[in-house]
């Protein structure tokens, strides 16, 4: 394959099928090598034409809730009551600071998700 910059879509599907092809290549030979490159043009045509939205600090937290089969009631520690955990999903209320860094610490999401506005 002639590795360049993709830019068009027929560019971005022929890379897609060299890398099926290459997928199961040697670590350390010329083909992982290969592998490496074209992954690198995939992923920087996909940032530009297929990027994916962040998440806000709630929708992160339900995603990795669900991620970690975790109920409102797993989050009392870091939130605070059951009632309090209610009102942060449904957007009632702001997480604070320390709610944040016990989230962060609880969940793995990273702090400049959850201290975006939403």
């Amino acid at each position: 394959m002639d590795l360049r910059v993709i830019k068009t879509e027929e560019e971005y599907k022929v890379a897609l099928k060299k890398i099926d092809e290459l997928i199961d290549s040697v670590e350390g030979s010329p083909q992982d090598d290969e592998l490496e490159l074209v992954s690198l043009l995939v992923w920087d045509y996909e940032e530009k034409y297929y990027p994916i939205e962040k998440l806000s600090p709630i929708q992160a937290i339900t995603v990795r809730m669900e991620e970690l089969n975790l109920k409102p009631k797993d989050l009392v520690s870091a939130i605070g009551d059951k009632s309090r955990v209610s009102d942060i999903l449904s957007k009632k209320r702001k997480l604070t600071l320390k709610m944040i860094r016990q989230l962060n610490h609880l969940l793995s999401i990273p702090v400049e998700t959850l201290v975006q506005d939403y």
